[in-house]
């Protein structure tokens, strides 16, 4: 049995990081992300950055994702959690915005988090974080220098992860916890999509959801849609 993220040639990672080959290591968690990961196009080369290994290991900074209250809630809020992310990242094709560079998303009149001259800070990484009030609370978080540096989110896979993790724990988990439905993830990750925004991208964050709620075999709930 190996430890952490990487395992050798023929062997599976389990969901906490370790190696082995039979069914512990080789189930449904292994299967259900290179499912998601398979179908980004074929001349998506940027499919390579997103891994399992690098999901798993940015998982480990955050113990509450997928595992509060009962297994049924901690199904669905993985399903939720993967729907925003297949959407976002067009089956983890995408790392950053497609047409993001023409977009500093720079809030001026934001004093606490003042922005760096020549930065940009468009939508990166699974969640698709943007805006320099995200980008310097999640570096508080998680140490990656957000002002100076956001081009990080879309070259090291694992801070790309840990800044979805924290988007989604400070600001989409509690939707778990109070039962309030999917239509409202939708809510606190691009409000613009609702209330007669881009309908079109709000069911397919639904499609996703119920097939991947399927795939785990927990129902979708009520209040699917914002």
């Amino acid at each position: 049995m190996g430890t952490k993220s990487s395992c050798a040639a023929g062997l599976c990672c389990s969901q906490w990081g370790y190696c082995g080959t039979s069914s512990d290591y080789c189930g449904k968690g292994a299967t259900f992300f290179s499912g998601i990961i398979g179908k980004a196009g074929t001349g998506c080369a940027r499919k390579n950055f997103y891994t399992r290994n690098a999901f798993l290991e940015a998982a480990r900074s955050y113990p509450s994702f997928g595992k509060t209250g009962s297994l049924d809630d901690s199904k669905w809020e993985i399903a939720a959690f993967f729907a925003h992310v297949t959407h976002e990242t067009g089956h983890f094709c995408y790392k950053e915005e497609i047409r993001g560079a023409s977009r500093d998303c720079c809030d001026e009149g934001n004093r606490q988090y003042p922005c760096v001259p020549g930065k940009g800070y468009h939508g990166r990484g699974p969640i698709q974080i943007s805006w320099n009030y995200n980008y310097s609370p999640a570096d508080r978080s998680i140490a990656f220098n957000g002002l100076n540096a956001p081009e990080t989110v879309a070259y090291d896979a694992t801070i790309s992860f840990k800044t979805a993790f924290w988007f989604w724990m400070e600001n989409v988990h509690s939707v778990i916890t109070s039962n309030q439905g999917f239509g409202q993830t939708i809510c606190k990750i691009n409000s613009g999509k609702c209330n007669g925004g881009n309908s079109g991208a709000v069911q397919a964050r639904i499609r996703y959801f119920r097939d991947y709620c399927n795939q785990l075999c927990v129902a979708p709930g009520n209040n699917l849609s914002c």
